[in-house]
């Protein structure tokens, strides 16, 4: 759950139904100081708040308990990464720190909150004083979104992290799997998972991509952990054929999408990497621009009427009205469409299962430059794979991502599912 553009929490707590309910707020001590992120302790109702240049330890009931202080400090865009490791050479400013990740690391009792000073400087803190127990960083001032991975006692956690690019491809993964390290302090925390000569727990935005689209880039609106899979929902733009196609800078419009990333949480080389187009239709009208999105159970209402149990996921999403273009300005016309997980799951399935048999194309232009046709292949599940030369690597990478396809969920005339 993300607040931005507003200086005040306001939290209703329903007493009678539809017919009365108490507001409780909370304001920064200065309004320019925006919040960016909210994260609740389900333990205890505890909620922290990430903003611009603090975060935040509220009451249940918002009275503040603590705050941290995380900027204004001396920087530079074009410094990183920080200073303690790499002296930077450019003149230096006041600048604010904007949060840009709030996440809940329930094992180790801390709150991981990174904020858009040199290019994404990360601090662990304690989640009953906000005392500061290390300073990790990640490399990325742009909007992020993090999913904590938790195995048990046997083995570390894990931090999925999904993040614009902002015309960085080279230094930043649009998606990687990080080291949760349980010492706040260990100089391998946020290295990634795994990384060889050839293979990392990564995927980037090739730099061919930009030639097509200048301003490519993948915008995650939300993300969350269910079953053995992570995922992503994102905004981003159409690839066409060639650079007159799409292209923002040819004179058109940009034309965009929404889609739903997934993996496998102990995929560490990204092989299990999906994405399919997402979006709903109502009396005819498409909503394709996807806004917001949150993960929660059905409940027994809800679940009978879309087939699952009360305790299935269901992702409830905010999509906008238009031609698949990215608006400058909030739509006027939206609708809150509420999708089965176990579906979405069953259907990509199907999708993956039909391009094994050569039916349809991919829609990984982004990943591939160009759209290409699925093709039959032959199983690979008896096949173990070797990292050994680049050949082979890039053969395999080439098979899995062949299987690939495009899949758009739609519901029609549901209004259990739909409100608009």
């Amino acid at each position: 759950m993300s607040v931005s553009l507003f200086s005040s929490l306001i939290l209703l707590f329903a007493l009678l139904p539809f017919y009365w309910c108490s507001a409780l707020t909370f304001s920064t001590e200065n309004p320019e100081w925006k919040f960016n992120h909210v994260a609740v302790d389900e333990r205890n109702g505890n909620v922290y708040l990430g903003a611009v240049n603090r975060i935040y330890k509220l009451s249940a009931d918002l009275n503040v308990q603590v705050y941290h202080e995380t900027g204004p400090d001396e920087d530079n865009r074009k410094c990183y990464p920080p200073r303690i490791v790499q002296p930077c050479s450019e003149p230096l400013s006041l600048t604010n720190n904007v949060n840009k990740m709030l996440l809940m690391d329930y094992r180790e009792n801390r709150l991981l909150a990174c904020g858009s000073l040199y290019q994404g400087i990360c601090k662990l803190l304690r989640l009953d004083d906000l005392f500061k127990l290390g300073e990790p960083f990640h490399k990325k001032d742009g909007s992020v979104f993090g999913v904590i991975v938790s195995y048990g006692d046997s083995s570390p956690d894990k931090l999925f992290v999904a993040t614009a690019v902002d015309g960085k491809p080279e230094y930043f993964p649009t998606i990687s799997s990080r080291k949760l390290a349980r010492n706040s302090e260990e100089d391998g925390m946020f290295a990634y998972v795994f990384h060889d000569e050839f293979v990392a727990s990564m995927i980037k935005i090739p730099s061919d991509t930009f030639t097509i689209v200048p301003d490519f880039d993948i915008y995650y609106v939300y993300g969350f952990g269910s079953g053995n899979f992570v995922y992503f929902l994102t905004l981003q733009p159409e690839m066409g054929n060639g650079p007159a196609t799409g292209s923002s800078s040819a004179g058109r419009e940009q034309v965009y999408t929404s889609k739903i990333v997934r993996l496998c949480k102990d995929d560490t080389a990204f092989n299990s990497y999906v994405e399919v187009p997402l979006g709903c239709v109502k009396g005819g009208v498409e909503y394709r621009l996807l806004q917001a999105a949150y993960l929660s159970k059905a409940g027994a209402i809800l679940g009978r009427s879309l087939g699952v149990g009360p305790d299935d996921d269901v992702l409830f999403t905010i999509f906008s009205k238009g031609q698949k273009r990215r608006p400058r300005e909030a739509s006027q016309e939206s609708a809150l469409c509420v999708f089965a997980l176990r579906e979405i799951n069953e259907r990509i399935k199907e999708r993956l299962q039909s391009c094994y048999k050569g039916e349809g194309t991919l829609d990984l232009a982004w990943l591939k430059v160009k759209d290409i046709r699925c093709s039959s292949a032959v199983s690979t599940r008896h096949t173990h794979i070797h990292s050994s030369t680049n050949q082979l690597f890039s053969y395999l990478i080439h098979r899995i991502k062949d299987l690939m396809t495009d899949l758009v969920i739609q519901h029609h005339n549901k209004p259990a599912w739909i409100v608009c």
